[in-house]
């Protein structure tokens, strides 16, 4: 089996990834109950039980909701840092998660996959992205990599350094600042989405994907687009000069009704 990547679905109502290797297959978030993670694997021709582990990003529901269901899978370990494991933890009552802890910036291996978790500006306990590679810088088997970055405010140069070498990239572009002014949502709801822990606008992605000087990145995923403050068409017309610019990375939209992509083999890339 070789390194393979799918979005099962990603928005503001939920968030989950699939990443199989030779040695394993795991999810990024489980942000969807366990039912509609089985049923997402399966259309994809996986199965729920084959998973091995659960790599949180942090504690919101989008991102853990899966949890309670998944634990009546006893192979299944929840990989997270102490505060996200904590805060995850305390929704689940008695029933005890097989808690795997590590410590955020500091890598290490799962199997056959290098793990690089880091810090995020977000509203949650200790929220992180991931890089996760694969692979051993040769003729046989290329490294490829994959940055997972939801649910940030704003683009510290940190976060800027770690993904700047990922093949493929999963940034958010989570709402229009017009349409969210224009939303009925409360004023506190919009400050907290536009703060600096809050959320990437589509415009604050976009600044940030074309002014990265000479990344790896051959294809970028669009994510968590909000539902009522972002559209595919919003998305679209915002990121257009990037696909007409001449960049040598591809960009997808995750569609927030529909979100289960196509399976992106590492094989594939250049």
């Amino acid at each position: 089996m070789e390194f393979r990547f799918q979005i099962l679905g990603s928005s503001s109502s939920g968030n989950c990834a699939l990443l199989c290797t030779p040695e394993c297959k795991v999810l990024i978030d489980a942000g969807f109950s366990a039912r509609e993670i089985g049923k997402r694997l399966q259309e994809s021709g996986e199965r729920l039980e084959d998973i091995d582990a659960v790599f949180l990003t942090h504690e919101h529901s989008d991102h853990t909701a899966g949890l309670r269901g998944l634990l009546r899978h006893k192979k299944v370990e929840f990989f997270a840092n102490r505060d996200t494991a904590f805060a995850a933890q305390s929704r689940l009552g008695e029933r005890k998660g097989r808690w795997k802890l590590f410590e955020t910036g500091s890598a290490f291996r799962y199997r056959d996959l290098t793990v690089t978790p880091f810090s995020v500006p977000h509203d949650a306990h200790d929220p992180v992205g991931y890089v996760f590679e694969h692979g051993h810088d040769d003729l046989f088997s290329p490294r490829r990599s994959v940055a997972w970055v939801t649910d940030l405010g704003h683009l510290p140069r940190l976060v800027s350094e770690k993904v700047h070498s990922a093949d493929v990239l999963v940034i958010e572009a989570n709402h229009d600042v017009e349409m969210l002014e224009m939303s009925p949502r409360p004023w506190s709801l919009k400050q907290r989405i536009r703060g600096r822990h809050g959320h990437l606008s589509n415009d604050a992605a976009f600044d940030f994907l074309a002014g990265a000087e000479q990344p790896r990145w051959q294809r970028i995923y669009l994510a968590h687009l909000s539902r009522e403050c972002n559209s595919l068409e919003c998305v679209e017309r915002t990121f257009a000069p990037l696909r007409q610019g001449g960049k040598n990375f591809h960009i997808d939209v995750v569609d927030p009704q529909n979100g289960v992509m196509p399976a992106l083999a590492f094989s594939s890339l250049a």
